[in-house]
């Protein structure tokens, strides 16, 4: 039986509903801030077969969606409060899918709403004639002034980044079956795991707001997301290669093909946080961060020169054919 959009909506979204979201029985939510604060928004969309495969589990899907966005909030130190979802449905989508497809899509939801301390305020659900697409905007707050901009990097800062670089992107080779050989479970488990469920680092929002003076989220590519957020600052960098940190499943990997490693730093979906620390405030901030349970690695200096400079271990520079995803 075809569900009308109206029955989609209270069957499935409505129990996700906060309080701001009125029901998601109105045009618009209603969210009230603490006096005092700013409204940090963001909106990330995720098409079937580019951001993930159509054939992924519908629990995995809604995790992800959610999670690159609060990544987003993270990265400017604030805290969600609660998100709006535009779910684009393919014609016919009720024989494609499995019956309880939105049922176990509304549980992920469910679930992450609950670990994050957020909920559904609104959106819109539609039929395209495109494949599977969903977009979410985040709602986060930060005392007022305190969001962290892409562009407050200056030269002598340290360069920082959260976790483990290219677990994602191997991830997703071993999906497509490029890697060269078998990986023990445990390693090939955790790097396609990290590509389907990203791991917000929602931990350093305070750390952020107390000491950071630029931050972004990786999701693009490590390499070119830190020359992204250095051109937004008009700066440049001196980086060390061997300061990446990089997970034991990962340089399994990259011992089974070697050739990897330039994907692994360039392929995006780490969803990892960046930032620049005054170098007086680094010692301080490196243990907000411990307290917080992130780990964070510093991996350079911020510098006047415009360029940004790669350097191995052994003091040779490092140059890459491409530095990120691009969509066009």
């Amino acid at each position: 039986m075809r569900m009308r959009e109206d029955e989609i909506i209270a069957r499935y979204f409505a129990p996700l509903a906060g309080a701001g979201g009125l029901g998601l029985k109105d045009d618009a939510a209603l969210v009230r801030l603490p006096d005092g604060f700013d409204l940090v928004i963001t909106n990330d969309a995720l098409v079937a077969d580019v951001h993930f495969f159509a054939a992924d589990p519908p629990f995995e899907i809604a995790r992800k969606a959610l999670r690159v966005n609060l990544s987003d909030l993270a990265a400017k130190g604030a805290v969600p409060v609660g998100f709006l979802l535009a779910l684009m449905l393919p014609k016919g989508w009720q024989a494609q899918f499995p019956e309880d497809w939105l049922a176990q899509f509304a549980q992920g939801l469910g679930a992450d709403s609950a670990e994050f301390g957020i909920a559904l305020l609104g959106g819109d659900t539609v039929e395209t004639s495109g494949p599977l697409s969903l977009s979410i905007t985040a709602l986060g707050q930060v005392p007022a002034g305190k969001m962290v901009p892409r562009t407050g990097v200056r030269a002598g800062d340290g360069l920082y980044v959260s976790g483990t670089i290219g677990d994602a992107a191997l991830g997703l080779a071993i999906r497509l079956g490029r890697l060269g050989g078998p990986l023990p479970p445990e390693h090939s488990q955790f790097l396609t795991q990290r590509y389907l469920v990203p791991q917000p680092r929602m931990g350093l929002a305070g750390p952020l707001q107390a000491f950071a003076r630029g931050a972004m989220d990786v999701s693009d590519g490590f390499v070119g997301d830190l020359a992204k957020m250095l051109r937004a600052s008009n700066v440049g960098g001196r980086l060390d290669l061997s300061a990446v940190p990089i997970s034991e499943a990962a340089r399994a990997a990259m011992v089974l093909q070697p050739d990897l490693w330039q994907s692994a730093l360039t392929g995006g979906d780490d969803y990892e946080v960046l930032c620049a620390i005054e170098p007086q405030k680094m010692a301080d901030f490196e243990k907000a961060a411990a307290d917080a349970g992130v780990k964070v690695a510093r991996i350079g200096v911020a510098t006047a020169d415009p360029q940004v400079i790669w350097q191995n271990a052994d003091g040779s520079l490092q140059t890459f054919s491409q530095d990120r995803y691009q969509h066009f």
